[in-house]
Formats: structure tokens, sequence, C-alpha cells
């Protein structure tokens, strides 16, 4: 498809209905339609990847993990600072968005062959997702390390931007320990995706040594319940 004056007003008309829900608790409805801007955050930055498919495909995820960055900076900033927002909605809705991303990635490749023209992509599965590393672990020639390590912060901003406020939620709340294991499980995803995009070789180790991390975060900022009176 053509990067014409069309497409360029449809992309920027998407970006501005992302910015509506973003901007959303400015027009005083009392209403939880703003986090929807992490789904509709999914529409924009595929739209892009379809009107211009020889461009970089990690550029696009990059484009949509800083979409999702900001709504999640607004949420946490609600959070702590308004008491306006609620992390199990803010969780919940990025959540979805990231199922949502997850079925395009299967869908729009096979029905735009195009996309798949480049050799940006690589099927795992059903689903199609940029091909960032060689069987021997090296970088792949057609990507641009620049954006590669956008993508790479970003990526690590949007875990950060979940877990800490989580942290800080539960800060000296009554944790038992076999809890910690639920909340290290739940994390593991997010620590050996951090793992394979930073470090692949070493995925494993830096991904243990993540959990290690928020397991001992978590015994200093938690209680028991049965420390000494």
């Amino acid at each position: 498809m053509a990067f014409d004056i069309n497409s360029i007003i449809i992309l920027i008309t998407l970006l501005v209905i992302y910015g509506v829900f973003l901007f959303f608790d400015l027009f005083q409805r009392n209403e939880n339609y703003g986090y929807l801007a992490y789904i509709v955050a999914v529409i924009p930055a595929n739209y892009f990847w379809y009107i211009v498919y020889e461009t970089d495909a990690l550029a696009v995820y990059l484009v949509l993990f800083i979409l999702w960055d900001i709504v999640l900076l607004r949420d946490t900033i609600g959070i702590f600072l308004h008491k306006n927002k609620e992390i199990n909605d803010m969780v919940l809705y990025l959540f979805l968005g990231i199922i949502i991303q997850i079925i395009v990635a299967a869908i729009l490749p096979e029905a735009a062959d195009e996309l798949q023209d480049p050799g940006q992509l690589d099927r795992f599965l059903y689903f199609w997702f940029p091909d960032i590393y060689t069987g021997s672990w090296d970088i792949e020639p057609w990507v641009n390390t620049t954006i590669l390590t956008g993508f790479r912060i970003a990526a690590t901003l949007l875990v950060l931007l979940v877990i800490i406020p989580l942290i800080l939620d539960i800060k000296d709340e009554e944790v038992p320990l076999p809890m910690f294991i639920i909340i290290i499980a739940i994390f593991i995803l997010p620590f050996l995706y951090l793992s394979y995009i930073w470090a692949p070789v070493a995925m494993g180790v830096v991904t243990f040594l993540l959990s290690v991390i928020l397991f001992i975060v978590l015994l200093i900022i938690t209680r028991s319940g049965k420390e000494a009176k």
C-alpha cells in the first residue's frame, strides 16, 4: 500500500483517536474509558506497518511500545499522585493490548503477504515477529542497531512501569512467603523477554538473576505479619 496523502491523514487520525483516550480524563466525564488507550495504541502502530511494509519491522514495535509506555506513565502518575487510577485496571488493559497485538501478528502478515517480503519476520507457531537474531545469536543484517537499542529501552521501561507500581502498592503489606512465588512466576515471561532482547546467549541466567532480585526486593518491602511486636 502506498504511503500517500490519504494514508498519512488516516494515520494522523488514528493517532488523534489514541490521544483522545490518552487524555480522556480531561473531558471530566467520570468514566474509565481512558484505559482503552492501551488497546487503541495497537491500531496506528500496525497501520503504519501496513502502509510502509518496507520499513524496519522492529521500528513498528518500537512505536507501539513507546505508545504503551506513555499510557503507563500517565497511569503511574495517576495512581501515586492523583489517586484516580487503579493498578489492576492498568495491568488488565495492557494485557489485553498485548494479546490483541499477538493476534494481529498472526493475521496481518498472512493477509498482506508483502509484509513478509523484506525478510524481517520469523514465524513462531502461527505468529510473525521480527527476526532479530541469527541461529548463533548474532544480530541479523537487516536490524538497525540504533532502533534495536531504542526498542530494548522501550521494552525495559514497559516492564519497569508495571513492576514498580505493583511493588509500591504492596509495600509494607503482609505478604506470606509462598505468595512471592506467585508474584515472581507472573513476571517470568517478561523477564525472559527482556533477557532475550538484551542477552539471548545468557537468557536463562539473566532471567534467574532478575527473579532473585525481585525476590529480595519483596523480602525488604513487605511484612510477614509475624514480626515481633
